[in-house]
């Protein structure tokens, strides 16, 4: 976060003499306490000062950076989720192909019809099969696939930063966000219920930035 000059000199006389009172302060900076308080207010609700009754205010030990980090680490992955795009694991990679252009993405998820999600397919996975000279018509997009167990996923439930390391570890350009259900035979299967892309971490970044 950008902090005004005033808010600046305020930070640095707190964690210098803190606890201190808004009375002191003011005193120091040579303006009323009124004209300190939306100052005040906006370094504490940043959580860059602290302030307790009848003591004054004091510096929390947390940086700026370290906020935003932490507002990061409390978005969970379902609340930035994108609609997913699927095709079944029987189409054939040349429809895939118009299915990705059509949707405007870069990877699309294969579900059986169970809707259990068996493999991912990226636009580098399409276009080394079309370089390949195969015929796209005839060669089901389960071919070119990468399969489970083979697929980094994420869970609604867990942080965008968690899912960021992830993307950022596997080099990919989006995860499949997914919840377990019971499979035949007790074995573990996964529903896709949305998208987390570069796309979705950007436009929370430009948002965190903006303050939203």
């Amino acid at each position: 976060m950008d902090l005004t000059k005033r808010q600046e000199l305020i930070l640095e006389i707190v964690k210098a003499q803190g606890p201190i009172t808004s009375e002191q302060i003011a005193e120091q900076l040579k303006l009323t306490r009124a004209t300190l308080r939306p100052d005040l207010a906006i370094l504490t609700m940043a959580g860059l000062l602290e302030a307790r009754p009848r003591v004054g205010y004091y510096f929390s030990g947390k940086s700026p950076n370290r906020i935003v980090a932490q507002r990061l680490r409390r978005v969970k992955v379902g609340d930035i989720k994108s609609v997913p795009v699927v095709v079944r694991d029987d189409t054939s990679t040349h429809s895939a192909i118009i299915t990705m252009f059509l949707e405007d993405v870069g990877t699309l998820f294969v579900v059986n019809e169970q809707g259990h999600l068996q493999g991912v397919v990226s636009r580098k996975d399409l276009l080394k099969v079309c370089v390949g000279g195969q015929d796209l018509h005839k060669l089901p997009i389960g071919v070119v696939m990468t399969r489970m167990p083979n697929v980094a996923m994420a869970d609604p439930d867990e942080t965008v930063w968690q899912a960021a390391k992830r993307l950022v570890s596997h080099e990919v350009d989006a995860l499949p966000v997914v919840k377990p259900v019971q499979g035949p035979g007790g074995a573990v299967r996964y529903e896709v219920v949305g998208r987390l892309s570069k796309t979705n971490i950007a436009r929370l970044f430009v948002e965190l930035g903006e303050g939203d």
